[in-house]
């Protein structure tokens, strides 16, 4: 199995690696990153400058690809031009594309901002299968750990056909469930299907006066007033419980389009609109 692994945190990201080295089990790895972090910077990509990318080694080990831009362009470039270089056939495509370890989790709104999610679902218009792969922030994160969780997981999604009508999915791993103590490995923890967590958070900030006077803010994060559903990924993660959405890139409301064929609008005075 060939697979394509990127992420937001940038190529230098432990997450990153630790990913690399535990999906090594499931086939050959081909990293394409960031060159630096792209945390939030959703799904943009870079066509008014040039993208440039080069190789990079540490230790004399081959790290991967890096790219100064967007995850999204990661994958972009990668499909069609770093991928087929890194396997010598000019016909290659990877069989599977993976986007994490995140630091910090990518549920409920996040995945609107995500850079990480951003590169999975790149994938997916690709038509490659693809998943997003995030874990709870802390400041000593258990990666290796985390790389182990959703490498077995992602072998069983394999093993269930996951990506046969479906391309795109997130999974999000609670701390609880990497933490290995004197005692042992944390007992098995329950893995829930759940849907994106909508509600939204405030827009809150901190107005703060820097040394020569000026005004600035920091976001404070804070968190949704309104309580997210209970088969909703934010509830899963604090129920500490793994969380796995299939996504949808299509954001059309479709149930919604018979009912405005009925609005028969018009720009001006000419004829209305048709559906």
């Amino acid at each position: 199995m060939r697979i394509l692994l990127t992420n937001d945190d940038g190529i230098y990201a432990p997450g990153l690696l630790a990913m690399r080295d535990a999906l090594a089990e499931l086939g050959e790895v081909t990293v394409v990153a960031p060159a630096t972090e792209q945390s939030g910077v959703g799904h943009s990509i870079t066509f008014l400058t040039p993208l440039m990318a080069g190789q990079v080694y540490v230790d004399d080990e081959l790290r991967g690809w890096a790219v100064e831009g967007s995850p999204a362009d990661c994958v972009k470039l990668a499909v069609a031009k770093l991928f087929p270089a890194a396997t010598s056939d000019p016909e290659a495509r990877p069989d599977l594309l993976v986007s994490g370890i995140n630091h910090g989790l990518n549920a409920g709104i996040n995945v609107m901002y995500s850079g990480t999610v951003a590169a999975a679902t790149e994938g997916a218009l690709n038509d490659i299968p693809s998943i997003a792969v995030s874990v709870e922030y802390e400041e000593h994160p258990h990666f290796r750990s985390a790389a182990k969780i959703a490498t077995n997981l992602i072998r069983q999604m394999l093993d269930a056909d996951a990506w046969r009508d479906h391309l795109l999915y997130n999974l999000n791993l609670p701390t609880t469930a990497t933490v290995t103590s004197v005692m042992g490995p944390p007992e098995s923890t329950e893995v829930r299907i759940t849907r994106m967590g909508s509600t939204r958070w405030d827009s809150a900030f901190e107005e703060r006066i820097d040394p020569k006077g000026r005004r600035y803010y920091w976001t404070t994060g804070t968190p949704p007033t309104t309580p997210p559903g209970a088969d909703t990924d934010v509830t899963a993660i604090t129920e500490g419980a793994i969380s796995l959405t299939p996504l949808m890139i299509d954001r059309t409301r479709h149930d919604q389009l018979n009912e405005m064929q009925t609005w028969n609008l018009a720009a001006g005075e000419g004829v209305p609109s048709r559906g």
